[in-house]
């Protein structure tokens, strides 16, 4: 059989026909040499495969893991068509979530001057946005975020002018307040729910998808760090019912933005009748049970540094231990979606949160702040990338149509957990000693990962494909 010329051997042949002097310069520059104008066929080289093992022109190859992919940059992430208008929109209005409980809290605390009444308006609020996720994350699936997320976000935002009115001056009854405070819960847009799916939907392969999901639960880490600091400076300028108009503000600016990306507008379109029901399976409760563990040692450990510092004399020491938390967590967030990792999900997520938990359990035995919180900071390297495999794992064990419920379920457990670790270590503070308490707030976390330990895998959804 004769040699089959290649693309570039055709190209040099048909300048050498219309000039000559300029396709020898072009062969004399050209780090190839001119043998390459054409294929020669090669002889075959002898196999040295074995059975069941992959090989490319008879050489073994490394059997590749499924998840196994080439890594993209965050750059090239953030680089995607519209990506990083819909982030950024996205990240403005998630940021009235990390504002509006300190200035809540705090208003509600002055206009009443009740402190009972406070934590029961919050924990309403609290209450509201639990329960009602589930179904605010069901009307995106079905109707899509262009046509639900500025309705809900209209009337939380309008809520939390109410408040930040009703606030502004003592006089207003408590009852008011009270249903107020559990509506606008209850209206909460699930943004981040949403900005999970819509990295899903522009970032299909797995590769891209991790380090966007990563890069997401990072930034969301930092929002609710800097959040309370946005919100102190308004009770600093005596005007913390301001923080509550501007979250307000920011809400209703940051989803409008949102979903006038074309990214909403290319939402994918449900077919025409009622939401399929999403049924429960091991694959879809795994990374809940363990989103519901971490929130429960997270939410206790955030307790507990008040108390260690209280104890010491230094509370005013618990923002650099909580700073040294965030701190870790950024830094493992970024790490972990930098990288291309050759094992499965499950069991990156089983490790992660066994190391999370050996920390919170020795950080109780700190001698002192400063060892508290380099503890702190060595704990928050799993945090980031233990929440990220979560969210990425429920978004693969659903279908397409079903992914902000997911992404909901994922952090309404998160959220009970932290609710619930916060209110139990409350009362065994009195109780036990300090080191028993981040024992017992380890506990949860190991018990989640035991979950994924002594089960096997299940498939992922069946109508797509692993990891899409």
């Amino acid at each position: 059989m004769p040699p089959r010329p290649t693309l570039r051997g055709v190209l040099v042949l048909r300048a050498l026909r219309a000039a000559p002097g300029a396709a020898l310069i072009i062969l004399l520059l050209s780090s190839r040499p001119c043998s390459s104008l054409v294929r020669r066929p090669t002889p075959a080289a002898p196999s040295r495969a074995r059975p069941g093992v992959p090989t490319h022109h008879g050489v073994p190859q490394r059997r590749r893991h499924p998840e196994e992919q080439i890594t993209i940059s965050y750059r090239a992430v953030l680089r995607t068509p519209h990506a990083l208008r819909t982030f950024v929109a996205a990240l403005v209005g998630r940021l009235s979530y990390g504002v509006v409980f300190v200035s809540l809290t705090v208003a509600l605390t002055l206009a009443t001057g009740s402190y009972a009444l406070a934590g029961g308006a919050i924990a309403l609020f609290g209450l509201g946005t639990v329960l009602v996720a589930p179904l605010r994350a069901g009307l995106v699936d079905r109707f899509g975020p262009r046509r639900v997320l500025p309705l809900l976000a209209g009337a939380y935002a309008g809520l939390l002018a109410a408040l930040a009115v009703t606030t502004w001056r003592p006089g207003t009854p408590g009852g008011v307040l009270l249903v107020l405070t559990a509506l606008a819960g209850a209206c909460a847009p699930p943004l981040g729910p949403v900005m999970r799916a819509m990295w899903s939907h522009l970032l299909p392969d797995d590769a891209g998808r991790q380090r966007a999901f990563a890069l997401d639960t990072v930034a969301e880490e930092l929002l609710f760090v800097t959040g309370p600091l946005v919100a102190g400076l308004c009770i600093a300028a005596g005007a913390p019912a301001a923080g509550v108009a501007l979250a307000a503000v920011l809400v209703l600016t940051g989803t409008l933005a949102m979903v006038s990306s074309p990214v909403a507008r290319a939402w994918p379109r449900r077919a025409a009748g009622p939401v399929a029901a999403v049924r429960i399976n091991r694959a879809r409760l795994e990374p809940v049970l363990v989103a519901c563990g971490v929130g429960i040692g997270l939410g206790a450990l955030g307790l507990l540094i008040v108390a260690f510092a209280t104890n010491r004399d230094q509370t005013a020491a618990v923002a650099w231990v909580e700073a040294a938390l965030a701190a870790g967590s950024a830094v493992g967030g970024i790490a972990y979606g930098a990288r291309a990792w050759t094992t499965s999900q499950r069991s990156q997520l089983a490790v992660l949160a066994v190391s999370l938990a050996a920390v919170l359990a020795v950080a109780g035995l700190a001698p002192g702040i400063a060892a508290l919180a380099a503890a702190a900071a060595l704990a928050g390297l799993f945090v980031a990338p233990t929440l990220t495999i979560t969210y990425l794992l429920a978004d693969r064990s659903v279908p397409s149509e079903a992914r902000t419920r997911a992404g909901t379920w994922v952090n309404t457990a998160f959220n009970a957990g932290s609710s619930g670790g916060s209110a139990a270590v409350g009362l065994l503070i009195s109780r036990a000693p300090l080191a028993v308490c981040f024992a017992a707030a380890a506990a949860p976390v190991v018990l989640s990962a035991t979950v994924i330990l002594a089960s096997r895998p299940q498939p992922v959804f069946a109508g797509e494909r692993a990891g899409a």
